[in-house]
């Protein structure tokens, strides 16, 4: 990157927003928000500070990510998943700015056997599928120059995530009842960051970039389920961290009832990621191992991480 470009980055305490921004800063100048500044709620403040900003580039790493609430929270789900994507790609539009978006496999239905590409149809079977889907539709429809990254499974150090909550069932049970029929790639935040700024550098070299723009998948290598994320989990966690090991039982999710519908099959191809840009996602096992080694260095400094 020749000149380092104004960058707006909306979500940083959010997992990805939270890596993303000391990686950001070391190639641009950042101006980052979180909902305190920035109410992505709101269609009109949205655009009275995006154009206050004057930013060169965007990276929305916020949304509205409780799957079950949105259920019955559907008008709030879309207006930050969908209107406030809409919104910023209208500004980003105006004013020739690249908006880097994340969206997420649950915008299948998880019906096919094999791992999905970007060429699939989509069909959303629960409310936070169907506005992130409704999202990236805007983003399209307004016609900036965007990237809308396509991850699953997202897991960190911080915030509320299943290997956060896994850590901590583990203190307070001897028994846990794990999905073990859906299947995706768990994914580090971390992981996500660094592919993120290694392709917004390779873009803002380019002097034509507009063939490599687009939707990409952006997940971690492998695959497994909830029921084998949980037992590495434990099986890492009980040497890196010396963590109780409980006794895991696969059940299948018609005997875990929630309020949304998930995708049996959350796989997604990431071979055009690495035909156009040349990066191999790690194994979700290496993110799992780096993301654990944080945790423990936190906790030997007395820092807490929540799993709300």
């Amino acid at each position: 990157m020749n000149r380092r470009p104004n960058t707006l980055l909306i979500g940083k305490n959010g997992q990805v927003g939270h890596d993303l921004l000391p990686l950001l800063e070391k190639v641009s100048n950042v101006t980052a928000v979180d909902r305190s500044i920035l109410d992505l709620a709101r269609p009109d403040d949205i655009r009275q500070f995006v154009r206050s900003v004057h930013p060169e580039v965007i990276v929305n790493a916020a949304a509205y990510t409780a799957v079950d609430r949105a259920e019955a929270e559907p008008a709030l789900a879309e207006a930050i998943n969908a209107k406030a994507p809409e919104v910023l790609a209208e500004e980003a539009a105006r004013v020739s700015s690249l908006l880097v978006h994340y969206s997420t496999d649950y915008v299948f239905d998880g019906t096919k056997p094999h791992p999905y590409s970007e060429e699939d149809s989509i069909c959303p079977i629960n409310v936070y599928g169907g506005t992130k889907a409704k999202g990236e539709d805007a983003i399209r429809r307004a016609g900036c120059r965007h990237l809308i990254f396509r991850t699953s499974w997202v897991f960190s150090n911080r915030g509320n995530n299943f290997l956060l909550t896994m850590l901590k069932l583990a203190r307070q049970r001897d028994e846990l009842r794990i999905v073990n029929d859906q299947v995706g790639a768990p994914t580090s935040s971390e992981s996500i960051a660094r592919a993120t700024v290694d392709i917004l550098e390779q873009i803002l070299r380019m002097e034509s970039p507009h063939g490599n723009l687009g939707t990409y998948h952006m997940t971690a290598g492998g695959e497994t389920s909830w029921f084998g994320f949980a037992t590495q989990i434990f099986r890492q966690a009980s040497a890196e961290l010396s963590s109780k090991v409980p006794h895991v039982d696969a059940i299948p999710t018609s005997e875990y009832a929630t309020a949304a519908r998930r995708p049996l099959n959350s796989r997604l191809s990431c071979e055009k990621l690495k035909s156009r840009f040349g990066i191999q996602m790690p194994l979700w096992q290496d993110c799992l191992s780096s993301v654990l080694a944080s945790v423990s260095a936190a906790e030997k400094k007395g820092l807490v991480h929540s799993a709300r």
